[in-house]
């Protein structure tokens, strides 16, 4: 390895790892302050939130390190260039490439570390800081009202061999709305299916409106056998509401692989809304290890630039969180765009890296 190559390496991991340092910090501190009367009238002991700390180290090392690897570059490269060395290293013949090497290799080794973070670690991270937020910090009241929020796009099993799929369930009355439910037989074939534009919870038993159901033989090859439509029926449905909140999916605490395999299993089950959700979530999360090197390529071309270098070195901070911001505002336009079925969920998921692939592309062309 070069000097030059150990020079900017050393430099960008020691300003990296103390970019992590006050973010992490900073969230601490934050999340403390915004949480401190809490903290005071359920007397949660100091035990209690390092472990809720802890646990939720995972999840700020993979949500801060793109930004901080971004900062701890553009910082490196900026004191450089201040010092007139990235000019002698131009005259010297070296190119963008050449010079930056380092740093997109350091970046390519933090976004397989989030990877392997996002995979293994912060899936059971949520679970526990989940957990341990919601028995020790959180009051009562602020619980109870956690729980009345409306749930929007829940999935899961229920008792009968039945997969629901619902847009949006509202715990204060009730009520369900966008149903699908896939009845299958023990040989998991599909049997049933039942199609309502609307539930309500009666306090014995569901009741559809606008309900249509479709019955299949035992053959396994989705024939129909019959449908009916009904105005408003009342269904053989077991669970109760207590039981839909009980059995809501979180994505978030499930990894790329048992994602797929979710949506692979009930890829034919007709709740395409549903489905199509799930595949935009898969894929930011198979995305998102790349978000660090993307947004590294647009900054190292503005902290390379020379002329005025004074003034580069003073705005660098404000360069790399400027871009960070963007690219997510973009990113999370991106999947709104696909989760309200305007874009395919994998160029919902790619959008923002592709449009800023593009800009730096266009500035490292046209500065060197």
């Amino acid at each position: 390895m070069r000097i030059l190559d150990r020079y900017i390496i050393h430099s960008v991991i020691r300003i990296f790892f103390a970019t992590i340092f006050i973010f992490c910090f900073l969230y601490i501190l934050i999340d403390v302050a915004s949480n401190l009367n809490e903290i005071i009238d359920r007397k949660v002991p100091f035990e209690i939130l390092l472990q809720y700390y802890l646990s939720f180290l995972p999840i700020i090392l993979v949500q801060t390190s793109p930004i901080a690897c971004l900062i701890a570059s553009i910082l490196t490269f900026s004191h450089l260039n201040n010092n007139n060395e990235i000019i002698v290293l131009r005259t010297g013949g070296l190119s963008f490439w050449q010079i930056t090497k380092p740093a997109i290799y350091f970046a390519l080794i933090v976004s397989a570390g989030i990877f392997v973070l996002n995979e293994r670690f912060v899936p059971t991270a949520t679970a526990s800081s989940e957990a341990i937020r919601n028995e020790n910090i959180i009051l009562k009241v602020d619980s109870e009202q956690r729980k009345k929020a409306k749930i929007k796009n829940l999935t899961f099993y229920g008792l009968k061999n039945r997969l629901y799929f619902i847009d949006t369930f509202d715990p204060n009355d009730w009520t369900l709305e966008g149903i699908t439910i896939i009845g299958h037989d023990n040989d998991q074939r599909m049997r049933e299916k039942v199609v309502a534009l609307k539930g309500k919870w009666t306090g014995i038993a569901w009741k559809f409106y606008k309900c249509q159901l479709t019955t299949f033989d035992a053959s396994g090859m989705n024939i129909v056998e019959e449908t009916k439509y009904f105005e408003d029926k009342l269904m053989d449905i077991k669970e109760t509401p207590q039981d839909f909140v009980r059995q809501r999916l979180d994505v978030s605490s499930m990894n790329i692989r048992q994602l797929d395999e979710y949506i692979k299993r009930f890829s034919h089950s007709g709740a395409s809304k549903a489905l199509h959700n799930l595949r935009v979530d898969m894929h930011q999360k198979i995305a998102f290890p790349f978000y660090n090197i993307v947004i590294l390529l647009v900054g190292l071309p503005l902290s390379l630039t020379t002329g005025r270098r004074k003034a580069l070195t003073f705005t660098s901070l404000g360069i790399g969180i400027g871009i960070g911001f963007i690219f997510y505002v973009v990113n999370a336009v991106g999947l709104a765009l696909g989760k309200g079925g305007v874009l395919f969920p994998v160029l919902s998921a790619w959008l923002s890296p592709i449009i800023f692939l593009i800009i730096a592309a266009y500035l490292i062309r046209t500065k060197f």
